[in-house]
Formats: structure tokens, C-alpha cells, sequence
């Protein structure tokens, strides 16, 4: 499975539960970790465990299951580190508190569709 395929079932999961202000970012010849990060925030705790388990329904019906989940359920920040793509779930609070997208200015932002 490629990256792409990768990040694309990542944002159909991210779509279908209403994540919202989602951004990907193409961080290949930047980063060695990882190709795609992507970011997107939740309303409430509960959506924001509801996108990252949507995101390993997704993977499981990929048969994808190379990945990691860290955080709690007590957790307002949710990162799922699937390879070649890392996704942070957070809510709208703690995503302006950690503003990790900075760390991903020299990479090319990817224009996502709106649905």
C-alpha cells in the first residue's frame, strides 16, 4: 500500500466523521519520518475519538494494520502514526494551544476538496 492510498483513506475518514479545518501536508524530500501529516479538528472529545476510530475502521477494511495510536481517552489530542502517514485529531482548544503546523511550513500544503 502506498502513502497515497494511505492518506487517501485517512481523509475519507476524516470527511465522514465531520473533522473539521483538515490540512495535508506533502513532506516528502522534507522529512524523513514521514511522507503526509495531516491535521484536523473536532468539536468535542467524543468526535475527536469518533475521527480516530473512523480512521482505523478504514484501515482495518484496507487490511492496513501498521499502526500506532497515542493518547488517552481522556486525551484532547489524538496522534495516529500510520507509517508513512501521521495524523493528529485535536480538539479545537488544544490544536490552537500546540499549533503543530508550524512544524510543517517547509512542506507543500495539499489542496483538499470540501465536501
Amino acid at each position: 500500500m502506498t502513502s497515497k492510498d494511505i492518506l487517501a483513506f485517512v481523509l475519507k475518514a476524516i470527511s465522514d466523521r465531520h473533522g473539521e479545518d483538515t490540512a495535508a501536508y506533502d513532506m516528502q524530500g522534507y522529512s524523513i519520518l514521514s511522507d503526509y501529516y495531516v491535521v484536523t479538528s473536532a468539536g468535542s472529545n467524543r468526535q475527536l475519538h469518533a475521527i480516530a476510530n473512523a480512521i482505523i475502521d478504514e484501515a482495518h477494511k484496507a487490511n492496513f494494520y501498521n499502526y500506532r495510536v497515542e493518547g488517552t481517552s481522556e486525551s484532547n489530542w489524538l496522534l495516529l502514526d500510520l507509517g508513512d502517514v501521521v495524523v493528529n485529531v485535536f480538539t479545537e482548544e488544544a490544536r490552537d494551544f500546540y499549533n503543530v503546523e508550524k512544524l510543517w511550513v517547509d512542506g507543500k500544503k495539499i489542496e483538499l476538496k470540501e465536501d
